[in-house]
């Protein structure tokens, strides 16, 4: 069966909520640390997100997990992790969810 680009996206974006900022205790997406995920006919996907800081510690690491944990789906062909500061991170990008998870609400 063939999987279409909108479900493989649903299925990053499940795969992307797994993924958790060391720091706070709220995933990935929920903080709004991603900004697009894009997915081509051919299945390869490429996610553009950010960081809550330049120097953040897990910079090496986070988008390498990102990049892993999307490529072991198994209709995703390929994945490229972009970085961007552009616009930078601020706390109005982080879901109610996680506002609420964190006390701020």
């Amino acid at each position: 069966m063939e999987i279409n680009t909108e479900e493989l996206g649903d299925k990053i974006v499940r795969v992307l909520k797994t993924i958790y900022d060391p720091e706070i205790p709220v995933d990935i997406y929920e903080l709004g640390l991603i900004y697009d995920v894009f997915v081509n006919e051919d299945m390869d996907t490429k996610i553009l997100m950010t960081l809550t800081t330049p120097n953040c510690p897990v910079a090496e690491t986070l988008p390498l997990e990102v990049e892993e944990k999307v490529k072991s789906l198994k209709d995703v062909k390929d994945c490229e992790v972009e970085i961007t500061f552009d616009p930078p991170w601020t706390q109005d990008l982080m879901s109610e969810e996680a506002k609420l998870e964190l006390g701020m609400l």
